[in-house]
């Protein structure tokens, strides 16, 4: 099963996130099948690539809880269903 999950990089203390859709069963900081956006919580910025995220939502990926919250709060369901 493909998850789109959180990837974390940055020095201790200071992480950020990068989202990515990679195989459930991958460690956290494996290699994704494919990076489809940013999220950095301390200054709550965060860039999706929503087309891709649409393409692998569709194909059956499931978000984790994070990333579905991140997602509805950009409206990237409305997309999906159009």
């Amino acid at each position: 099963m493909i998850k789109i999950r959180l990837k974390r990089f940055g020095k201790k203390r200071e992480a950020s996130y990068r989202i990515v859709a990679m195989p459930a069963q991958a460690r956290r900081d494996g290699r994704p099948l494919e990076e489809v956006g940013f999220y950095n919580p301390r200054t709550d910025e965060t860039r999706l690539d929503i087309p891709a995220i649409v393409k692998w939502l569709k194909e059956g990926a499931q978000p984790t809880k994070t990333v579905e919250n991140l997602l509805k709060k950009a409206n990237v369901y409305e997309q999906l269903g159009s």
